[in-house]
């Protein structure tokens, strides 16, 4: 999971990296999808013109709203998630819509950071469905990106009796590896992977993702490209796979390997970050450089007219390290680490407050890094650094 990611799997609800544009209206037309392409959008331009003429039809909304968001992170477009809402346009402003429909609500409110009311919705659920494994694993997740791991664990105890061995076990895993539990961790998940073989491929994709951070936080460079690649080899233009990767890239210093891997990936913004940063590592004052900064700078300025805060993590780093602005960064990132506390989050944070010299302001974040054990070489090397008083 960015290790955080909201895990788009056969079975279970995803989220895109982008906030989704949410249309005033589930009547406002958006976009008209092309007539012509492959078959996925021809069903769904089918089943949508169905669910205009029948728009209270539960069944066929919470179809929709399923394939939308499953097209939504297959093609990293935002979009799609917001042809979701729209689809459950007739519950969306009730208080306990229908499970099914309160949980694709969840799984949208949480793509935009809304992670309250996405609880609300999650416990919602299962009061009514105490046996709805994609719930109590949506909760993990939120509740593991929000830095509540002993609600997390709990969470991921309940799936148990209700899933297969590798989504427990790749759930509770996730919350040991930033609570001292990382060795442990990373060896059952591994295990547990390697004789999941008849799971779906989405899913040991999901766990290669989470096993290559682990092994990136505690230092191990061969074994972190090894799990990349064959997770990569799963899913290509998965947008936080390619950005997860692309960040491992820039910290073996290889920007040509990420020029490469992005290629074409321009539009989403995260990954337009990773670009923009790879071409300022290779030292070169380029138009291209100059341009890709121009871009993140309008489409932040752009996000924040809009009040969205879901970027504040990448804005972050875009003001650290492309605009050497490490006050506001600084700033950016305290507004982040209020909403999400994972390692990245942490890593962001300190290294802006390094850049800063405030070390004041980096203490939450390094008490919260001791009081839970998180083990993270990039992390424990920046607080060294600021505790030693070195950049």
């Amino acid at each position: 999971m960015k290790t955080r990611i909201l895990i788009a799997l056969a079975l279970w609800a995803a989220v895109a990296q982008a906030a989704p544009y949410i249309p005033s209206s589930g009547k406002q037309v958006i976009e008209t999808l092309p007539r012509r392409g492959d078959p996925v959008r021809q069903q769904l331009r089918s089943l949508r013109a169905e669910l205009n003429a029948k728009p209270t039809d539960i069944a066929l909304a919470t179809s929709v709203a399923q394939r939308y968001i499953a097209l939504g992170r297959s093609e990293t477009d935002p979009r799609y998630l917001g042809y979701a809402q729209a689809a459950l346009a007739p519950w969306w402003a009730q208080a306990a819509p229908p499970p099914q429909v309160r949980l694709l609500r969840a799984t949208l409110l949480q793509s935009t950071h809304q992670f309250g009311p996405a609880l609300a919705d999650l416990k919602g659920v299962l009061a009514a469905e105490p046996n709805n494994a994609q719930a109590w694993l949506t909760q993990a997740t939120v509740q593991t990106v929000q830095g509540d791991y002993a609600g997390a664990t709990a969470s991921c105890a309940h799936l148990s009796n209700l899933s297969i061995e590798l989504i427990t076990v790749a759930c509770i895993a996730n919350v040991g590896t930033v609570t001292g539990r990382s060795v442990k961790s990373e060896q059952l998940l591994d295990l547990t992977l390697e004789r999941s073989a008849n799971a779906p491929e989405e899913l040991r994709e999901w766990a290669l993702t989470l096993l290559a951070e682990m092994a990136q936080r505690r230092g191990d460079a061969g074994v972190t490209e090894a799990r990349y690649k064959r997770a990569l080899a799963m899913a290509p233009n998965d947008s936080y796979l390619l950005g997860a990767y692309a960040d491992f890239l820039l910290e073996q210093k290889r920007p040509d390997e990420v020029l490469t891997l992005l290629r074409d990936q321009s539009r989403i913004d995260a990954l337009l970050l990773r670009r923009a940063l790879a071409l300022q590592q290779r030292g070169e004052k380029s138009d291209a450089l100059a341009a890709d900064v121009k871009e993140l700078a309008a489409r932040f300025d752009a996000a924040a007219l809009r009040g969205d805060t879901v970027h504040q993590r990448e804005q972050a780093r875009f003001e650290l390290l492309l605009r050497r602005d490490a006050k506001t960064a600084l700033s950016l990132a305290r507004k982040n680490w209020a909403v999400q506390r994972e390692p990245a989050d942490i890593r962001v944070y300190l290294e802006a407050a390094l850049q800063a010299h405030d070390v004041g302001a980096a203490k939450p974040v390094i008490d919260w890094v001791t009081q839970h054990k998180i083990e993270d070489v990039a992390a424990q090397r920046l607080i060294r650094q600021l505790t030693n008083g070195t950049t």
